[in-house]
Parts: C-alpha cells; sequence; structure tokens
C-alpha cells in the first residue's frame, strides 16, 4: 500500500469521526489496511485501537462506502461490532463458509441483547447505535451500506497477529507499505 494512500486515508478517517463528533484519545494507535490485496478502494479498512489491555480491546473503524472487511473469524476472541452512524451490513456463517454445514442454516446470534436467527451468509443490517454479538469462531464479513461508515468493536483481548483467520489465504492482516512521501502517521503495525 502506498504511503499516499495510508495518509489519505488517515486524513478521510479523522475528518469522519470529527464530523461525527467522536474525540480520539492524545495518542490514538492508527491501523489502516488494504488486507495485502493492493485494493484499499474495494478492501480497505481504517481503525484506531481506543483500548489495548490484557482483558479487553475497544476499536473506532471508519470504512468507505464500497470497502469489505473480507470474510474472516477468530478463534479466541468474542467482539460486539457496532454501527456507530451510516448503515453497516455483516454476512455470517456458524462455521467456514463453503462447507456444507455452514451453507443456509439457521443459527443464533445476539442483536442488541436479543438473541434472534439469522440464516449464514445473507445479509444482517445494522442502523447507527446498534450492535451484533460475535463469539468465537463465527466467520464474517462486513461492508457500509449506502454511504461511509463508523463502525465501534468491543472485545476481549485482541491479537490481530494470531487470531485473525481468513477464508482467503491470499489475505493478510497489515499492509505492506511503498514509502512513496513522508507518513502523517505511524501505524501500529510499524
Amino acid at each position: 500500500m502506498r504511503r499516499s494512500a495510508i495518509n489519505r486515508a488517515y486524513r478521510d478517517a479523522l475528518a469522519c469521526l470529527t464530523r461525527n463528533g467522536w474525540a480520539l484519545p492524545p495518542r490514538p494507535l492508527w491501523d489502516i489496511t488494504d488486507f495485502g490485496l493492493g485494493d484499499f478502494d474495494a478492501f480497505g479498512l481504517t481503525l484506531v485501537n481506543l483500548a489495548t489491555e490484557p482483558e479487553y480491546c475497544e476499536k473506532l473503524m471508519f470504512a468507505r462506502d464500497g470497502q469489505t472487511t473480507p470474510c474472516h473469524c477468530h478463534a479466541r476472541k468474542k467482539e460486539d461490532i457496532i454501527c456507530r452512524s451510516g448503515r453497516l451490513m455483516l454476512k455470517l456463517w456458524p462455521a467456514r463458509p463453503g462447507t456444507g454445514a455452514s451453507e443456509g442454516q439457521s443459527f443464533p446470534v445476539q442483536v442488541d441483547g436479543v438473541k434472534v436467527q439469522v440464516v449464514s451468509g445473507e445479509p444482517l443490517v445494522l442502523a447507527a447505535g446498534s450492535r451484533v454479538t460475535l463469539i468465537p469462531g463465527v466467520w464474517h464479513l462486513f461492508a457500509p451500506q449506502g454511504g461511509d461508515c463508523v463502525i465501534g468493536e468491543v472485545s476481549t483481548a485482541n491479537d490481530d497477529q494470531n487470531d485473525n483467520f481468513f477464508l482467503d489465504p491470499a489475505v493478510g492482516r497489515f499492509p505492506g507499505i511503498d514509502e512513496d512521501e513522508p507518513a502523517a502517521v505511524r501505524l501500529v503495525s510499524e
């Protein structure tokens, strides 16, 4: 990923968060990724780590309209994904997508603290303020629906190096960086 694209993503996210009234901590930890796919506009996400503790983690994320966070799961992390502004579309699977056990299956998840049945692979759309609770092993992807989106995440301890399992083996959690201009911000992965 070019440093100029990282700088642009940083500025765009900062402007969106400011417009939406989010005050960041004094030394936020930025994480901007194209998931190693080389197409930030299609597969990209801008994250700010607000709290990284041994017991819990909190993140604020910005996704532009058209960006998808690729399908993945966590073996240990339980997380709430919260739509903070805009609309957020998720697709969920109780097992690895593409296996007979996961296709078209109805399974329970908590949405806004209430257990509901969702169908694997079918869109679940969250309006601003709504949240879905994902337990370890639930595969998921997400993307804004109809405009940019601010997304929150509150989770148990976070281990981005060892607890992200992507469906596509070409996907990587952190980007390689081509230094085509000076950094506006250093990333958590640097």
